[in-house]
């Protein structure tokens, strides 16, 4: 098996990000062609999986999320897998908001950006958990 995962690699590459192959498909890692094969349901839940875990350990190196219980701190999680960190971390307001346990405050300055526009119902829904502590189920 070993000698085949070389060999395959040797012919099909080996690429972190999408890439056009010669046949002309998007595809990604070693020749997944992502427009005939895509991913399975298990490869999808790995990735959003090891991107949540990803997301947690920056939101928490970043934002003292100390006073937040887990429906608070998933608004920070949701919003930096969105915006990536450094976009999260242009809140600075909401950010401080949380900082000081100021929940409607920090719900007020969610919508006060370009994303609350461009993202729509899920910043309505985001604001509302923050504000109540709730999870508000998508």
């Amino acid at each position: 098996m070993e000698k085949l995962k070389q060999q395959l690699i040797g012919h099909e590459g080996y690429e972190h990000k999408v890439y056009v192959c010669p046949g002309g498909y998007q595809s990604i890692g070693v020749g997944r062609n992502l427009e005939h094969r895509g991913l399975t349901d298990d490869e999808i839940n790995y990735l959003l999986n090891n991107d949540i875990a990803d997301f947690t350990a920056q939101v928490e190196k970043h934002i003292d999320t100390s006073k937040c219980n887990p429906a608070r701190k998933a608004v920070l999680i949701n919003m930096a897998f969105n915006l990536g960190i450094h976009g999260l971390l242009a809140f600075k307001k909401t950010i401080a908001a949380v900082e000081r346990g100021d929940w409607d405050k920090a719900a007020i300055e969610m919508f006060d950006s370009r994303w609350a526009v461009q993202v729509g119902e899920r910043a309505d829904q985001l604001a509302e958990q923050m504000k109540t502590g709730e999870w508000y189920d998508a």
